[in-house]
């Protein structure tokens, strides 16, 4: 992986790491993007008594860590690994892959117009880098047509060449959220009122199933996350004020 980052992580940012030593109540792991040495104390391997260390991390292999702190005059770094839950290690994991997926398209590229990778990749990240963190979030603004990379500083021609590939290769991002809607109505037409209040939120963006017992499922997509907060709230509070209006009553239960 092409990919570097300067100076230390912030407290609490997820890092990719490297086990490089493994010691009776501490482990030495690289952090990967940054090449700096960080280390995990024992009770920060695993939740509960370690009898043997070495039941939980292994040489040379790759572990999602939290960082603890960070001590930037003396260079040290702390993490955990046990504060590090599924979801977060997914979606840390799922990020790599994102901006490894980027650099092969710099890589494809590079090869066709006979560059030399690392010295094309240092050009093209240099530019992306002054507004962007990382490769992946900037080609995922190409493919949603919200940048044009010439604007970024990228010569024309490469220019042209990186956003064919780009389109070819990456699938606008699209996030889903989802949860129950619970609905109780006492009025004799309870149905028709909860129809009503439903249907209309009904499209693309949004879908919603009756799964019996009052209880709809409800789940909704969009390419991030604060438009498809923005989209469930509307659906959520203008269901709880209706039924609340017409003696009934709702409740949304979010799904993890």
């Amino acid at each position: 992986m092409l990919y570097t980052r300067q100076g230390f992580p912030e407290e609490e940012e997820l890092v990719l790491c490297t086990v490089t030593k493994i010691f009776p109540h501490s482990v030495f792991v690289r952090m990967d993007e940054f090449g700096r040495d960080a280390m995990i104390h024992i009770s920060e391997v695993s939740p509960g008594r370690i009898r043997n260390i070495r039941d939980f991390v292994v040489e040379g292999k790759k572990v999602v860590c939290k960082v603890l702190r960070i001590d930037k005059e003396k260079g040290h770094v702390d993490l955990s690994l046990r504060r590090v839950n599924e979801r977060e290690k997914r979606e840390k994991l799922d990020d790599i892959k994102k901006e490894q997926k980027s650099e092969k398209i710099v890589d494809l590229v590079a090869h066709k117009l006979k560059k030399e990778l690392k010295s094309f990749y240092g050009d093209i990240s240099s530019k992306v880098f002054k507004d962007y963190l990382n490769l992946h979030t900037c080609f995922e603004e190409v493919s949603l047509g919200k940048v044009n990379l010439e604007e970024l500083g990228i010569e024309k021609t490469l220019a042209k060449e990186l956003t064919e590939n780009i389109l070819q290769k990456i699938k606008p991002p699209e996030v889903e959220i989802k949860g129950d809607l619970k609905i109780i109505s006492y009025k004799s037409d309870g149905i028709e009122i909860i129809k009503k209040v439903l249907a209309p939120f009904i499209n693309d963006t949004i879908t919603i199933k009756y799964e019996g017992a009052g209880k709809y499922h409800v789940i909704v997509k969009s390419d991030d996350y604060k438009s498809a907060e923005k989209i469930l709230k509307k659906v959520v509070d203008d269901t709880i004020y209706t039924l609340e209006k017409n003696e009934g009553h709702a409740e949304f239960i979010r799904a993890e």
